[in-house]
């Protein structure tokens, strides 16, 4: 293999780290928020609440998963990706403890709020630190690897919840949850830099004349050239989430759900066993989409991702057999998950250095926090199709993004803008 074909040739330790740390705190990310998905049926049977309620708790951890993003996106670009981040991570790490001790609904609900702070917040601060720190000829690969460690989560989380679920409580579950966070927090703490993209820019305002700093307020993402970037990027983010959050959050639940009432009627631990095995399929997905990027342009991965999402999710909703939910399963996981590795490198090439936390922040959580009527929408529907039916209403969501893409420009190649 010569040097051209060796992509990777041009890593150090910081690039290397930089993913390690971002990877990490997104797996341990997805893991905390899906220990709850796992065990959605078997909480909502201790605290006796309907499945609309179930989703409500889910969508409150979105909703707040919005505003933590927004709001770490602009604290990054004042204090650093890498500080930013580690309070991030702190947060999700002590609420899914505090959520193992929950002993009303209420109590639950504001445990999951405060958790989807952190959560929101670690893609913001671990997205910058990817992007900034890989150049823009595999920065696509990169954003790709740290998305991957979603599915890596969701495996963990099914894992987790296959050995756990069937002889413990959800709450031990969740304890057992709160140890590979800390081990990641330790990393990152002594292991990841700040991108030298971002030092350099505060070097410069710092030895700015007085009155000729560049404007730094989040308020200025509203302004000139950036509020159609802005609007459109929200418009965005917020049908591919819809399409997602809808889908993955019920999944589990469809598969766990009695035929009759319009799941598939699988046990606790062959639920486990098709998630997971749908992940592996989301893990593929993240990373081919990040070289599908870099390759083909960020526009051209997302419309071949969301297209065939938009058929396979149908067919499967209407599905029963075990073994065709089994095959199929992975092509869910590697379409209708994989696209989310575009967000990253796509929102940090639209925005300069000085916004690019409160850009990318706001704009990618802000389709999160209308997301966050998804898992309602599903949960609501449901009650009276079934959940497998209700899931088809994700590929609409997936073909107005397709439309949408169209207005936003291609950023493939582009360096980051100061």
């Amino acid at each position: 293999m010569n040097e051209r074909e060796r992509w990777y040739s041009f890593m150090e330790k910081r690039h290397l780290y930089a993913l390690i740390g971002a990877m990490g705190a997104w797996t341990m990310d997805a893991m905390d928020v899906l220990l709850y998905v796992m065990s959605l049926t078997t909480i909502m049977k201790e605290f006796q609440i309907s499945m609309a309620m179930g989703g409500m708790l889910a969508s409150v951890t979105l909703f707040s998963s919005a505003l933590g993003g927004i709001a770490f996106g602009v604290l990054a670009d004042k204090i650093g990706r890498k500080k930013s981040l580690l309070i991030a991570i702190s947060i999700y790490t002590v609420c899914t403890g505090l959520s193992a001790m929950a002993h009303s609904v209420v109590e639950l609900a504001i445990y999951r709020t405060i958790l989807g702070l952190g959560m929101g917040g670690a893609w913001a601060a671990g997205a910058l630190l990817v992007n900034e720190t890989w150049p823009s000829e595999h920065r696509g690969k990169a954003s790709g690897f740290m998305q991957a460690g979603w599915a890596l989560g969701y495996m963990l989380a099914a894992v987790l919840s296959g050995l756990i679920l069937s002889q413990y409580s959800w709450r031990v579950l969740f304890l057992v949850g709160v140890i590979p966070s800390l081990a990641i927090l330790i990393f990152i703490f002594f292991k990841c830099e700040e991108p030298e993209v971002w030092l350099e820019f505060r070097e410069k305002q710092r030895f700015a004349p007085k009155g000729r700093e560049v404007s730094t307020s989040f308020l200025d993402i509203f302004k000139g050239r950036f509020l159609r970037l802005t609007i459109v990027g929200v418009l965005f983010t917020s049908f591919l989430q819809l399409a997602y959050w809808g889908l993955f959050t019920w999944l589990p639940g469809f598969l766990s759900t009695p035929v009759a009432n319009g799941g598939a009627g699988m046990d606790i631990v062959k639920t486990s066993g098709w998630v997971f095995a749908m992940q592996i399929g989301a893990l593929a997905g993240y990373s081919s989409f990040g070289f599908a990027a870099d390759k083909w342009g960020r526009k051209a991965a997302f419309v071949i991702f969301l297209a065939v999402a938009a058929v396979l999710v149908p067919l499967y909703g209407s599905l029963r057999d075990p073994l065709w939910l089994f095959v199929l399963g992975p092509c869910i996981g590697f379409f209708g998950s994989g696209y989310f590795s575009g967000f990253g490198v796509l929102l940090s090439e639209l925005f300069p250095t000085r916004l690019r936390g409160a850009g990318l922040g706001f704009v990618y959580n802000g389709g999160r926090g209308v997301s966050a009527l998804a898992p309602i929408i599903i949960g609501t529907l449901a009650g009276s199709f079934g959940i497998g039916t209700s899931l088809f209403i994700t590929s609409f969501f997936y073909l107005c993004g397709i439309a949408v893409i169209f207005m936003l420009p291609e950023t493939k190649g582009q360096e980051l803008q100061e």
